[in-house]
């Protein structure tokens, strides 16, 4: 359902999605944006309608929101299949804690890369 509404509003904006991946906490987009669009635009417009969505389904209590801020990276063309693959296995990548930090929004304290100690 959610993607169906990020596809939906990304089309309407001329966002090209690539690829998308969950957790249950945080959700991953390989987009193209058109350069007349601000990327906080963007987000502020796909949080939007995804949160709305969620929000006036059957059943919902209505208290979905998005959490302040989000993450952006800018790719070439020659990363652009290895970060859709990653993105689209999001679950795989965190259950096997193989998430890699340039991609993860990662906590200081959370994260202690291996220094070969």
């Amino acid at each position: 359902m959610i993607y169906g509404v990020l596809y939906r509003k990304a089309e309407e904006l001329g966002i090209k999605i690539h690829a998308a991946g969950n957790m249950e906490n945080h959700i991953h987009i390989v987009a193209s944006i058109p350069p007349k669009l601000a990327i906080a635009d963007c987000i502020k417009n796909l949080k939007g309608a995804s949160a709305y969505a969620v929000n006036h389904m059957e059943g919902s209590d209505g208290l979905i929101k998005w959490q302040e801020g989000y993450g952006a990276l800018s790719i070439g063309e020659r990363s652009l299949e290895t970060v859709m693959a990653y993105t689209a296995s999001q679950k795989k990548h965190h259950q096997e804690k193989a998430v890699m930090a340039v991609y993860e929004r990662m906590e200081e304290e959370d994260y202690k890369p291996d220094r070969g100690d």
